[in-house]
C-alpha cells in the first residue's frame, strides 16, 4: 500500500533544514518504540533532558546509553539529520525555545514529583496537555490531512475501531461525523470490527485509532477492511508502527507523557485535537449539507434542555 507518511519538515520545507529539524523530540518521541534497543537506549537519554545531550560530545552520550558512536550516528539518519552536530543545534535549539515558552521557573520536561503541591501538579499538567497539542499541530503532515478529509467527506460510510482509551476517541468522531449527516459506526469490540470491516467495499473508510500502533485489534480490522477494498487511515504516534504500515494514510500525533499519566490521557488529547482538525475540514468541505443537518439535530435535542424550547417560558431572572 501507498502510506501518505508525516515529513521531517513542514510543508514547504525539505528535510534537514534548522525549520525542518525543530520538532526533532516530538518526532524522536513517536520513533522510540520502534527502533532497535540500541537506539531506543540513546533515544531515551536524549528525551530525558533533550539540553543536556545538547552540550555533549558524541562519546559522551554513546557511552552514557551504553552504545556505540555509530549507534548514535545511525539515530542521527533515522532522524534525517546528517550527523551528530545537526542533532547538537536542534535539541539546543527547541530546549531554547521551550524554556521561554514554560510557565514560571519549572525546568521543561520535569515530572511530577512525591512532594509536589497542587500549583506544582497544576502546572505540569496543564503545560504538558498544551504542549501535547502544540506538538501534534506542527508535525501533523497536511497533505495526509487533507487526503483523509477527501477520503471521509467522499465515503459511503465511515468506521473508527478503537480499543481501551482510543474508544473514547473513536466515539467522539463518530459523534461528530454522524451530526453532520454522514453515516458513522464507531466499534470497540473485535469481532464486532472484523465483521463490520468484512462487509466494507471501495466506497467506505476504516479509520484505526491506536496510540502505540501496536494494538493487534486495531491492525486487524484495518486489514480486514484493506483487503475488501476499503480505504484506510491510521491515527496514531507511532509512525513506524504496525498499524501505520497497514494503512493507506497515516496522521501523526505527538504527546508528553507524566509518570501518572501514560500513554492513555497525553496520548488522547493529542489524538482528539486531530480529530477535531478533521471533523471541522470534513464539514467544511460539505458546508451546506453539514450547515443543515447541525440546524435539525440541534433542534432535535433542544426540547431535552432545561428551559430550550421545551415550550415553557423561561423564569423572570430579575
Amino acid at each position: 500500500m501507498t502510506v501518505a507518511h508525516i515529513e521531517n519538515a513542514p510543508p514547504g520545507q525539505a528535510p534537514g533544514t534548522p525549520t525542518g529539524r525543530r520538532d526533532l523530540v516530538a518526532r524522536l518521541r513517536g520513533l522510540t518504540p520502534s527502533l532497535v534497543p540500541s537506539q531506543r537506549r540513546v533515544a531515551t537519554c536524549i528525551l530525558r533532558d533533550p539540553a543536556s545531550v545538547a552540550a555533549q560530545t558524541i562519546s559522551e552520550l554513546a557511552r552514557a546509553a551504553q552504545t556505540s558512536e555509530t549507534t548514535v550516528l545511525r539515530l542521527c539518519h533515522e532522524l534525517g539529520l546528517k550527523g551528530y552536530r545537526d542533532l547538537r543545534v536542534a535539541l539546543a535549539t527547541e530546549s531554547g525555545r521551550e524554556q521561554e515558552r514554560a510557565d514560571g521557573n519549572r525546568e521543561i520536561g520535569s515530572d511530577i514529583g512525591r512532594d509536589d503541591d497542587l500549583d506544582a501538579i497544576i502546572a505540569t499538567i496543564t503545560y504538558t496537555d498544551r504542549q501535547a497539542i502544540a506538538d501534534t499541530a506542527r508535525i501533523l503532515d497536511r497533505g495526509a490531512m487533507a487526503e483523509a478529509v477527501r477520503l471521509t467527506a467522499g465515503a459511503r460510510r465511515v468506521d473508527i475501531v478503537g480499543v481501551g482509551a482510543s474508544a473514547v476517541v473513536a466515539l467522539d468522531l463518530q459523534q461528530k461525523l454522524h451530526r453532520i449527516g454522514l453515516i458513522a459506526y464507531a466499534w470497540h469490540d473485535t469481532h464486532a470490527a472484523l465483521t463490520a470491516a468484512a462487509l466494507l467495499g471501495p466506497s467506505d473508510v476504516v479509520i484505526g485509532v491506536s496510540h502505540s500502533g501496536a494494538t493487534l485489534d486495531t491492525i486487524d480490522a484495518i486489514r480486514e477492511a484493506g483487503a475488501r477494498g476499503a480505504r484506510t487511515i491510521a491515527l496514531t504516534s507511532a509512525p513506524n508502527s504496525p498499524l501505520a504500515g497497514a494503512a493507506d494514510v497515516l496522521l501523526t500525533t505527538a504527546d508528553r507523557e507524566t509518570t501518572f499519566r501514560s500513554g492513555a490521557t497525553a496520548s488522547r488529547i493529542a489524538a482528539l485535537s486531530v480529530v477535531d482538525v478533521l471533523f471541522v475540514a470534513v464539514a467544511q468541505r460539505r458546508y451546506d449539507q453539514s450547515i443543515a443537518a447541525l440546524d435539525i439535530t440541534r433542534k432535535a435535542v433542544a426540547s431535552r434542555r432545561v428551559g430550550i424550547g421545551n415550550g415553557r417560558q423561561e423564569e423572570d431572572r430579575t
